[in-house]
């Protein structure tokens, strides 16, 4: 049930549009939708299920209990985990059919003990992670050959990847993504000398597509481009087929006037210059919008203009700032985040505004905020 006027409306057929737009650059990789971080924001099961709908041929999370979400859904679509598993969850991992990755011996050794403790006729496919040099999670090129080798041998296991992750690939100009690249392409050399060859080697993030077709390999990974938004403003050219699929939006629930000297909110730091019309609406850091945002300027959308917020954010409610404006209604549409009219508020206007990225902004979007799939 929701009461409050709040919401993430989540354009479902953006999603599908986005992935199709993605496919059509990945060539003959297939495109792998990222949906970890509740489908960054908008919802994994719903979004899980548009990327699909749109071609993704796998879906991608961080955890056990994402690819839990997806299975209890109903989505059979293949799984990779991110991240290694820890090792007692490994055992969920076989039951749920989820693809781990692994990079350390125990990761191996213990998927291959949870196979064999279920009876598992059919072996597990893995994906070994390379640390190319972002010195996150993976094992050295080194170390990465010596487990790829020893999960060939294991019968309970299957070497189905190897892969990579980027670390400035958003950059297009920093060299160091082919640096990352060759090292990758070494690994996967001396694999093949060995007679080892994965079916799935993959590096893209969304941003590796975007900038880097050499490196598109079998699989592409992408996450915030699935969500119609450029993984950085380097890269908003390069997006501009993407549509976004998540608008954030609200209603009016109180509007006042206020004398000009009169503070607004906690801290009074909004003085009124002149008798000026304030809109209240009911959403607040609790649901993600920064208690910052309106001393770096922040404006929302409201009858199609753009308007200043209104002093400091509270917890559940904020205000706007709509001058001598007294047209604005209790019950009139606010747009945070999203279109309204000729003009628009996108995720990484925030995020330019708070010194952040979009991932932040849409991933922080509260649980308190339904999300409305169309």
């Amino acid at each position: 049930m929701t009461l409050r006027p709040v919401w993430a409306e989540v354009d479902l057929a953006a999603i599908g549009h986005n992935v199709r737009v993605l496919g059509r650059r990945a060539g003959s990789a297939q495109v792998c939708a990222v949906v970890k971080a509740g489908g960054y924001g908008h919802g994994a099961v719903e979004t899980a299920r548009a990327a699909v709908d749109g071609g993704a041929s796998w879906l991608a999370v961080a955890l056990v209990e994402e690819g839990a979400e997806l299975r209890d859904a109903g989505v059979e679509a293949p799984v990779l985990l991110l991240s290694e598993p820890p090792v007692e969850a490994m055992a969920d991992v076989v039951g749920l059919r989820l693809t781990p990755t692994v990079y350390t011996p125990e990761g191996v050794a213990a998927a291959a003990a949870a196979v064999a403790a279920a009876g598992g006729a059919t072996p597990l496919a893995v994906h070994v992670k390379v640390d190319t040099g972002m010195h996150r999670v993976g094992a050295s090129p080194a170390d990465a050959v010596k487990l790829a080798l020893t999960v060939d041998e294991r019968p309970e296991l299957s070497l189905q990847g190897v892969w990579t992750h980027f670390a400035v690939a958003d950059d297009p100009d920093d060299p160091f993504t082919g640096v990352q690249h060759d090292r990758l392409v070494a690994t996967l050399d001396e694999l093949a000398g060995l007679g080892v060859r994965p079916a799935l080697a993959h590096a893209c993030n969304s941003a590796g597509l975007l900038a880097h077709p050499d490196a598109r390999h079998d699989l592409v990974r992408c996450g915030l481009a699935v969500y119609g938004v450029a993984p950085s403003l380097a890269l908003e050219g390069q997006a501009a087929e993407l549509r976004p699929a998540l608008s954030l939006k609200a209603r009016v629930s109180l509007v006042r006037e206020v004398e000009a000297g009169e503070g607004v909110s906690y801290g009074l730091r909004f003085r009124a210059e002149r008798t000026t019309v304030v809109a209240t609406v009911p959403i607040g850091y609790a649901d993600g919008v920064p208690w910052r945002l309106p001393q770096v300027g922040a404006e929302v959308l409201i009858g199609g203009r753009r308007r200043p917020l209104a002093g400091a954010v509270t917890m559940d409610q904020l205000m706007v700032d709509c001058g001598d404006d007294r047209s604005v209604r209790v019950g009139d549409e606010v747009v945070l985040i999203g279109r309204q009219g000729a003009d628009a508020v996108g995720a990484w206007e925030w995020a330019g505004r708070l010194g952040t990225i979009a991932y932040e902004v849409l991933t922080g979007i509260g649980a308190r905020v339904p999300r409305v799939h169309r």
